[in-house]
């Protein structure tokens, strides 16, 4: 299913709301000056995997406290609007997952990222996230 929008009660199209993305500060620095986000996940690229992994608000936490947890990285979130993003969106499961993962099949434009958090865990080192 791509992630332009959904029809409401009255078939009129809605526009999505926002994904996602746990990104390493520097790989979100060189998008800005390179005009492209290309990070699939934590040290995979978006040529090696096919596509960037993003996730629904609900989903931001759960992935953050899996992949992230004790990185030392400098992390930032990246609010995404699915209607600014020029690559095809897919919504699909993966294994162990309640519901289906956002995924970018392309290059991220930095234009369809709306705001940037800092992203780190709290002192017991878990994340948590309320958008």
């Amino acid at each position: 299913m791509l992630a332009r929008g959904c029809p409401n009660a009255y078939g009129v199209i809605m526009p999505a709301s926002l994904i996602y993305h746990i990104a390493a500060r520097a790989d979100w620095e060189r998008a800005l000056r390179d005009g492209a986000y290309v990070t699939s996940t934590r040290g995979v690229t978006l040529a090696e995997q096919g596509y960037i992994h993003a996730s629904e608000a609900a989903q931001v936490a759960g992935v953050a406290n899996a992949f992230y947890a004790g990185a030392g990285e400098d992390l930032v979130l990246l609010m995404i609007d699915p209607a600014r993003v020029r690559a095809e969106i897919r919504y699909e499961d993966v294994p162990g997952g309640d519901a289906p993962f956002p995924h970018i099949y392309g290059p991220l434009d930095p234009g369809a990222v709306t705001a940037v958090l800092p992203f780190a865990p709290g002192p017991d080192g878990t994340f948590t996230f309320t958008p």
